[in-house]
């Protein structure tokens, strides 16, 4: 599955979270059927300029096969409307896996 401008990350938190205002540190929620490797592939996002994404956002990825969560941070934003988006490499933060 590829990205689809029409289902895009959702912008979740505008304070500054890690950095000053106007400075990156949005938080975004994005819901996918790809892994999280396809995700951080640089332009994958190919609108996040036009939705208002910057260098140090955080965006949150859910993977909806696996339930898997991921973190990546925003790495760069194309200065080129409409902005396609390089995000770093993900940190695991939850799975659909309970053990107990």
């Amino acid at each position: 599955m590829a990205y689809s401008t029409s289902a895009p990350p959702r912008l979740i938190n505008q304070g500054g979270l890690y950095a000053p205002a106007g400075a990156g540190g949005q938080m975004w929620f994005y819901s996918t059927a790809d892994t999280a490797a396809t995700v951080d592939t640089s332009g994958y996002i190919t609108n996040g300029g036009d939705l208002g994404m910057r260098v140090g956002d955080t965006v949150i990825v859910q993977v909806t096969g696996t339930g898997v969560l991921t973190t990546h941070r925003v790495v760069t934003v194309s200065t080129t409307a409409p902005g396609a988006v390089d995000l770093g490499d993900g940190t695991t933060v939850g799975s659909a896996t309970n053990t107990d």
